[in-house]
């Protein structure tokens, strides 16, 4: 079997490191590679050794699994071979007619972000991977934008105190960014939903702002929990109330397959202090704070907002890596002995596939 594995489109990470290729080898797999698929990530082709390397037209038309983060376009697809099997984030809870287009142009397809966040398929989940990327990167951007210190300095000219950092969601990507705020000395103060995150941000060494009545879902794979409108309001007050004092703010709320809840609205913007950052890391699917533009950085009266969803994109070669690795521990569960082995009774298998 044939595994082609092409360059991102509008992305500097690889869904496969050289690394990995080997190890796919090892399964009794052949490598096509796009020519500098890695480049951007850190990989030259010649560090994929055995490696055939070709164009992208000659990777889609040959190969019969096909890799990528992005997903290929419609024309793309009708190029491959008849019963090529791809494998992508299509993000099908927020395209729901995804599913119905690649059953007309006749493709397979798995989408890695419908792998069950569970415990069992935890080494294969790539949007945890990406969120503990983001998380980090996160502090550092807003790091790089206030124009003051995050840890409390001590000098002969004075002291300094620490910045305060308030985290709105404490995911995978949320907790990344209180260790990260807490490393370089900042205050950090977090919000989530979900109780059981309580004890995770206090391990930490942050406080944790509980606001009583969330709706809980233990079953929402580390997606937020639309809440009512009364909660809502008691949420946004208490965010208010902080945010007055905060230095910076990033925000991590998702619902999955709806717009992301407005947490931070243009009258909390307005009260925060001159030269304080906002980090929206919910951009994609609407933001968490009203003003958000996504993939743009804006300033409004004084504050920095930052929309961003795919800050792990700014670290391509570690970010590649782990994705690499991700993808490894799944495909080991449908590749037996360099061929196909699909198993629809095993739920991380079943789950995945969007079209059959």
């Amino acid at each position: 079997m044939k595994i082609g594995i092409l360059a991102e489109q509008n992305d500097q990470r690889v869904a496969i490191v050289p690394g990995i290729a080997k190890k796919l080898q090892e399964l009794g797999c052949k490598i096509v590679l796009e020519n500098d698929a890695g480049l951007q990530a850190g990989f030259s082709n010649d560090k994929y050794e055995d490696a055939e390397v070709a164009s992208r037209v000659d990777v889609i038309k040959n190969a019969d699994l096909l890799i990528s983060i992005e997903p290929l376009s419609e024309e793309e697809l009708k190029q491959a071979k008849k019963d090529v099997l791809t494998v992508a984030e299509y993000k099908p809870f927020f395209d729901k007619e995804v599913s119905e287009r690649l059953k007309k142009i006749g493709v397979r397809a798995i989408s890695m972000d419908m792998i069950p966040r569970t415990t069992l398929a935890q080494s294969m989940d790539v949007l945890s991977s990406m969120a503990s990327i983001a998380g980090y990167k996160a502090v550092l951007s807003a790091a790089l934008k206030l124009p003051r210190y995050f840890p409390m300095m001590i000098t002969a000219a004075g002291s300094i105190k620490p910045a305060k950092v308030l985290i709105l969601g404490a995911g995978v990507a949320g907790l990344q960014a209180i260790a990260t705020a807490k490393r370089l000395g900042a205050q950090v103060e977090a919000f989530d939903t979900r109780s059981a995150a309580k004890q995770e941000v206090q391990s930490l060494g942050a406080r944790f702002v509980e606001v009583a009545g969330a709706k809980e879902d233990t079953g929402a794979g580390g997606y937020a929990v639309e809440q009512d409108e009364d909660f809502i309001k008691r949420q946004r007050e208490e965010v208010q109330k902080r945010a007055m004092n905060a230095d910076v703010i990033i925000t991590t709320a998702q619902v999955r397959g709806r717009k992301a809840p407005i947490l931070v609205p243009k009258s909390t913007v307005e009260a925060m202090k001159p030269g304080s950052v906002i980090v929206d890391l919910a951009a994609s699917t609407g933001g968490n704070c009203e003003l958000t533009q996504d993939r743009k950085i804006i300033q409004h009266k004084g504050i920095w907002i930052i929309g961003d969803s795919n800050l792990a994109n700014e670290m391509p070669e570690d970010a590649s890596t782990l994705y690499a690795n991700n993808l490894l521990n799944f495909l080991k569960l449908i590749i037996k002995e360099g061929e196909l082995n699909l198993n629809f009774e095993d739920e991380i298998v079943n789950s995945s596939f969007i079209t059959h």
